[in-house]
């Protein structure tokens, strides 16, 4: 018995080195090539800003314009040669199904995209389109996904992310998951497990694969024009139950395009290495346009490279400068002290947060937001609550106006976390520099100014004090997810 008891004791030590030793590893192991990059920063031309505006009117009533999808829409039936579209969330899954099929603010976008790719296949045969998604529309492997066996079968290339080549981010658990589960694959003929997004029956191997908490959270299209190649940027999914949400976009020509196509062709070299490369730059029309010494310029950032340019924005601003943070997750800590850093350098600071109140027909705690207003608040930032009524206020977006010198406008998928910018999460948003009267620079001021302000009868924004949680135990508890990745967020 003492001997069986001294092998047990090995082999749970030996399990446990295993475990932390897979843990560290995958927590660190180096990228895929073309993965956290920050592409150069080159001329832009017929740059536009989008926005999807939702909000509450005199009546209490919920209203919403969404004008980022009937642009990409748009852009798919000019297309004639090519589009790229890389899309985190691409179903009909409608979280609390009771909350959700009462809400008739919601858009069925997944269908919509699917007829819309489907029919301008049909319209131009050799028009090549890549789909590039995540695991998560499939419930890794625990669901088969209609709308991607229509799009298969109407010709549509539908590549699904190699998450196992990234980081992991939750490395308490992923240590575990590579050791017992990873081999085990899944099985979509159901289970009997609750679904975490539907009403469907999955397997357990599902439940301890979406523990992870990995995703190629980008959101990018990429067509072909009569002036050449067209790239857009966004915040929103075509989800149905995220179609009420307020997103933003940035559509753009000019030569970051090729390099926003570039990041691209990078997740499918490690996705599926069957796929034909995308083509190159010299294959379409460009525009020829001489840019001016005062002529905006477009950056491509992903992963961390999108986390350095914000620090490095933040950390060189100074007294006068104006910064407009508008965010629905804010918890990095690396971000939230040199916003702190700034303010108390003299830089005006504006923070418009989503309070976290709602899920997809869930109510939630609202961690981890809340619990950083506290400590921002106490700092002295200003900050102010979107009011959200089930929806979402799911733009990310950080405007630059120094007081002397071009503007700077961030925006795109990422969040500001450790999940979304510590190189864990495929992550893709854009840098627009450029003189303050840049068109789309006005139009992102005027879209935060509006839901600073509100309007007549336009409610978008509520006073700190709305959503104010002073609560320590879920101070601590948002610290300590935001540490081992122990979260959604």
């Amino acid at each position: 018995m003492k001997k069986f008891k001294s092998i047990i004791r090995w082999l749970l030590l030996v399990f446990f080195l295993i475990w932390i030793s897979l843990g560290i590893y995958h927590s660190y192991k180096p990228l895929p090539p073309g993965i956290s990059v920050a592409t150069p920063a080159l001329p832009v031309q017929n740059v536009r800003f989008l926005a999807d505006y939702t909000w509450i009117d005199k009546n209490d009533v919920r209203q919403t314009d969404q004008r980022i999808f009937n642009r990409i829409f748009e852009l798919i039936s000019q297309a004639e040669r090519l589009i790229v579209l890389d899309m985190f969330l691409y179903n009909d899954f409608a979280g609390d199904s009771e909350a959700t099929k009462m809400d008739d603010n919601l858009r069925p976008l997944s269908a919509e995209l699917t007829a819309a790719l489907i029919e301008r296949k049909a319209q131009v045969t050799n028009l090549r389109i890549v789909l590039i998604t995540d695991p998560i529309n499939q419930l890794y492997g625990g669901l088969e996904s209609e709308r991607f066996d229509a799009l298969r079968e109407a010709g549509v290339e539908v590549v699904i992310t190699d998450l196992d080549r990234l980081r992991d981010s939750n490395p308490l658990w992923s240590g575990v998951w590579r050791l017992c589960c990873q081999w085990l694959g899944n099985s979509s003929n159901g289970g009997w497990l609750q679904n975490p997004v539907g009403p469907d029956k999955v397997t357990l191997r599902t439940w301890l694969k979406l523990v992870n908490f990995k995703a190629n959270h980008r959101k990018t299209l990429v067509a072909d024009s009569e002036q050449g190649l067209v790239g857009l940027v966004t915040s929103g999914n075509p989800h149905d139950a995220s179609s009420a949400h307020g997103n933003i976009a940035l559509e753009f020509m000019g030569p970051s395009v090729r390099d926003l196509l570039d990041t691209e062709q990078a997740v499918l070299n490690f996705s599926d290495t069957d796929i034909k490369p995308l083509p190159t730059n010299q294959d379409f029309l460009t525009t020829t346009r001489s840019p001016s010494p005062a002529s905006p310029t477009l950056q491509i950032l992903t992963e961390a490279k999108i986390r350095d340019r914000v620090i490095q924005t933040l950390n060189k601003s100074g007294q006068g400068d104006r910064i407009d943070l508008a965010m629905f997750y804010l918890s990095h800590r690396g971000i939230i002290k040199a916003l702190i850093d700034a303010h108390e350098r003299g830089v005006n600071l504006r923070l418009l947060l989503d309070p976290n109140e709602d899920a997809f027909g869930k109510k939630k705690n609202g961690i981890p937001n809340r619990q950083v207003a506290l400590a921002l608040t106490k700092a002295g930032i200003p900050i102010r609550w979107c009011d959200t009524h089930g929806e979402q206020c799911h733009s990310k977006l950080m405007l630059t106006r120094p007081a002397i010198g071009p503007a700077e406008l961030l925006l795109g998928s990422a969040n500001f976390t450790r999940r979304n910018l510590d190189n864990l999460n495929l992550e893709t948003n854009v840098v627009l520099v450029g003189p303050p009267d840049t068109q789309a620079i006005q139009d992102a001021s005027e879209f935060f100014e509006l839901r600073w302000h509100n309007a007549p009868n336009q409610n978008f924004s509520r006073p700190y004090q709305y959503y104010a949680d002073d609560s320590h135990w879920r101070y601590w508890r948002y610290r300590l997810m935001e540490f081992t990745g122990l979260s959604t967020f």
